[in-house]
């Protein structure tokens, strides 16, 4: 058998499994479509399988309904267009053809498409009117693209290439007027259009029109630079377009502005706050009507998820007095574009409620008008308390300001205080009869369309209700009676507000004593760890006096330090993958020295002569390791290996680069080994400060971490942890990522969405990824763009999860007094001595587990309480180290 006949039996069954396999996805595009229509990429990859399989009427249908949803790119209009080229045979199909080509130019300011439109026009110009037709479509193209410095010399082009092929001697001088008006254009090439005009004018170049080519000459030199910039730059290219825009502005010439915030948003089309600007200038400067809709509505068709474009499209709609249905349409179509805060919502209602309250003519009593302004009142409360509490699990409008401007409409422009009343008992029920602020407005409301009496009982309820601010109502109250009320009414005020500012005086005096005796609980327990210190290092003192012992707790604890931190990294909170690297390390310090920045005495071991005479050398005084004077000049670095050879002439390479290092001084253990961190001293405070800006510098394969030295005795406030740990609108966290995801390849993935300002792989101590990330956008819309279009997507077969950066509340304990030290979240003793969790097994012999009556012998035979039992027969005893226990079997 032939190779021939072999592939002719093969390729059917790779065709059948090719055809089976689009028909799934194409089902599947389908199937996500209905469920979520704004689907962007899944209305791409559906035109794009139709279109390979060659389905017309299907591939129509779908182009024109992602048309209705979204302005189309350049490139799927030009195929669309060149598909239906292709198709049109008859009259009727060429006026279709056309109709396409107003609806492609509408959506951005592309010449490709102008010059396609032209082009195809050209080959209508056998019908009646064709050459004044095609005339009609190049002057249209010359007027919306005919500026474009770098394309619009094409449309140019094409225009006389026109004229040229139906010359007649009527037709020379618009074939002068073109050339002539082209060059008063600042263009790309000007000088080749201009040696083309002189060799086929017969004529000299009339002075007026070589002056106005200078002219625009010496433009297109001032705006070369910009030009040049965005053809080097990367996409967004939004700083050298706005570079672009400001410039331009300065030149004050609307249509190049028009012409230049345009090409910006032909390529940032996700950006709102450019579109924003945009309509911005387009409302306050040329103000034509067609020019300012259009531009608001393929803003929001762009970024509807963005309320603040919505909001000033309904207000450009309302400037230009549109037909109200259309106004209400759009709104509907503001509710469905799928915000992604619950605030949002109530922003789109108010600005549609004023637009509603606009035209109502208060003068008579009812109208229609009116009607539907109630109606859209009513409905705004339910959709908020239906939909988007469903949503969101919350209203957006805590403080119920759109029930307060219906009750404010109700009182003051239709003198209906009852419904206003019964509106403002709704607000009240809601949760709000406890500020004082909302009693205030409705007493406010009260007093200028109500009555007394109205006003005298909202104020009797609020002094019974309030209690951020009792006594700023009871002092309205008390002014109430004094100006209008009688001797009665004046006694039954002073006797209800004395009475609940008695309430009020008597819980906050509670509330005091509480608070006092959760400080003074806080002080006894931190002078028990204090006097826990003091007789552990007496303890240890104690124990010099046998050298055997000594060193092998030292070795417990040198074991503690090194292996704990080297095999098991720290885990931290889902919501912020750095935001316990520098605090453990930092509570770390704190339970051995106290300081931030600071360790206990310790001398270096670092040959086995050393080693040798170590038990003579502890004799000796301790050496200071670091001088607080020293603060500013210094920096405490850490994480480092343990297994670093000579960390001094290693990180002293590292830190050079800063300045002038004048010390480095590593710590270790009393066995010579490196205990991961050190101090580096430099000669003056701007070194020590650009020092800082190598944290987190990847040193033999961890990040090492590089901190001021403070001391947190003196410095309770001072926070090692340098991310935010709240919300941020504008940065992505993403989970899932597989372990092997690098930074460019996150980037790559994100910046589809959006201008990425910064990217944060999350790390171990140890520097292993764990596959979480955070990416900073350069504004909230692009944050959310991407969270919509990233969330779920697939990675090397991961699933990753990206939201909006909210990291969770940290839980820290209760916030000491100021000028005290800050204490860990949970005391050390909880964990253990190597900082296990709860949840694993207590290694204490069972025989060791006593109740709180429990005593320690010390090494001189005396019988000791500890602390715990010291202060409280109750209270748990205290928790024994390694060393204890060592000290203990040693004793037996």
């Amino acid at each position: 058998m032939s190779g021939a006949e072999m592939d002719c039996m093969v390729d059917p069954t790779v065709t059948s499994v090719g055809i089976i396999l689009s028909l799934t996805y194409k089902n599947f595009s389908l199937l996500t479509l209905s469920i979520n229509a704004f689907d962007y990429n899944c209305h791409l990859d559906l035109i794009k399988l139709l279109r390979q399989e060659g389905e017309l009427v299907k591939l129509r249908r779908a182009r024109q309904k992602m048309s209705e949803l979204f302005p189309l790119t350049e490139e799927i209009w030009l195929d669309w267009l060149k598909d239906e080229i292709r198709m049109a045979s008859e009259s009727t199909d060429r006026e279709k053809v056309y109709e396409l080509f107003e609806r492609a130019v509408k959506d951005y300011i592309c010449p490709e498409i102008w010059l396609e439109y032209a082009q195809y026009s050209i080959g209508g110009i056998g019908q009646e009117g064709g050459i004044e037709k095609v005339r009609s479509i190049f002057e249209r193209a010359l007027t919306a693209v005919g500026l474009h410095v770098t394309k619009g010399t094409a449309i140019w082009e094409a225009y006389r290439e026109f004229e040229n092929a139906i010359l007649e001697t009527a037709q020379l001088e618009k074939i002068h007027m073109l050339f002539r008006r082209q060059l008063g254009i600042p263009l790309l090439d000007m000088e080749t259009a201009y040696a083309e005009y002189e060799e086929w004018s017969e004529d000299p170049i009339p002075e007026a029109v070589i002056k106005n080519y200078k002219k625009a000459l010496q433009q297109m030199e001032k705006s070369k630079p910009y030009e040049e910039a965005l053809l080097v730059a990367e996409t967004p290219k939004l700083a050298e377009y706005q570079a672009y825009i400001d410039f331009e502005m300065k030149a004050g010439d609307p249509a190049r502005i028009q012409l230049i915030y345009e090409r910006a948003l032909a390529e940032n089309c996700l950006v709102p706050d450019l579109w924003a600007r945009y309509n911005q200038y387009l409302d306050r400067q040329l103000k034509v009507k067609e020019l300012v809709l259009s531009a608001h509505d393929r803003a929001v068709r762009n970024c509807p998820w963005t309320v603040g474009l919505w909001n000033r499209y309904l207000l450009a709609m309302e400037r230009h007095r549109v037909d109200h249905q259309i106004v209400s349409e759009n709104f509907e179509k503001a509710l469905n574009a799928g915000f992604i805060q619950a605030t949002d919502y109530v922003e789109i209602w108010q600005a549609y409620l004023d637009y509603l309250r606009r035209r109502v003519d208060f003068t008579q009593d009812s109208s229609k008008e009116l009607e539907e302004l109630r109606s859209a009142f009513a409905r705004a409360v339910e959709y908020l308390k239906q939909e988007v509490e469903e949503r969101f699990s919350e209203s957006g409008d805590p403080s119920c300001t759109i029930m307060q401007n219906w009750a404010r409409t109700e009182a003051r422009l239709c003198n209906n205080m009852q419904k206003a009343r019964e509106l403002w008992d709704s607000i009240m029920t809601k949760g709000n009869a406890k500020y004082a602020n909302m009693w205030l407005e409705y007493y406010n409301l009260e007093r200028a369309h109500g009555d007394t009496q109205h006003c005298r009982k909202a104020l009797h309820r609020a002094v019974q209700c309030t209690s951020d601010y009792p006594e700023h109502v009871c002092e309205v109250l008390l002014s109430l009676e004094r100006i209008e009320g009688t001797l009665e009414d004046w006694d039954a005020a002073v006797q209800k507000t004395e009475n609940r500012l008695a309430r009020v005086n008597e819980q906050r005096a509670k509330a005091a004593e509480k608070e006092a005796a959760l400080v003074k609980q806080e002080e006894e327990k931190a002078e028990q760890r204090k006097q826990a210190r003091a007789e552990k290092k007496a303890s240890k003192k104690a124990k010099k006096m046998k050298p055997g012992d000594k060193r092998k707790v030292e070795d417990d604890d040198d074991e503690e330090w090194g292996q704990e931190e080297e095999e098991q990294p720290s885990k931290r909170h889902k919501g912020d993958g750095d935001s316990t690297h520098a605090e453990e390390e930092v509570e770390d310090m704190e339970i051995e020295t106290g300081l931030f920045g600071r360790s206990t005495p310790a001398r270096p071991a670092a040959s086995s002569k050393q080693k040798e005479k170590a038990a003579a050398s502890r004799k000796e005084a301790p050496r200071i390791l670091h001088d607080s004077a020293k603060d500013n000049l210094t920096v405490f670095v850490s994480n480092l290996s343990y297994s670093m050879a000579d960390p001094e002439v290693k990180l002293k390479e590292l830190f050079e680069s800063c300045g002038e290092v004048v010390e480095i001084r590593p710590i270790f253990s009393n066995r010579g080994t490196f205990r991961g961190y050190c101090y580096v001293e430099f000669m003056d405070e701007k070194s020590a400060l650009q020092a800082l800006g190598l944290d987190r510098r990847i040193v033999e394969g961890r990040p090492m971490f590089v901190s001021p030295c403070v001391d947190k005795n003196k410095n309770p406030d001072f926070k090692v942890f340098r991310y935010s740990t709240a919300l941020e609108k504008h940065k992505l966290f993403i989970s899932g990522l597989p372990f092997s995801c690098t930074k460019e390849e996150l980037e790559e993935m994100c910046k589809a969405h959006g201008n990425v300002k910064d990217i944060r792989l999350v790390t171990n101590r140890a520097g292993k990824p764990k596959g979480l990330a955070y990416v900073e956008y350069e504004n909230e819309a692009q944050a959310s763009q991407a969270v919509l279009k990233m969330d779920g997507l697939t990675m090397k077969e991961n699933v990753i999860k990206v939201a909006i950066s909210n990291p969770p509340l940290r839980k820290f304990s209760d916030r000491p007094e100021a000028g005290r030290a800050s204490q860990p979240m949970i005391p050390r003793q909880s964990y253990g001595a190597r900082g296990k969790g709860r949840t694993q097994l207590s290694m204490v012999p069972r025989a060791l587990q006593r109740q709180s009556n429990l005593v320690t012998k010390a090494e001189n035979g005396m019988v000791q309480n500890s602390p715990a039992t010291s202060s409280a027969s109750t209270e748990e005893p205290k928790k024994m180290s390694n060393a204890d226990f060592a000290r203990m079997l040693l004793e037996k």
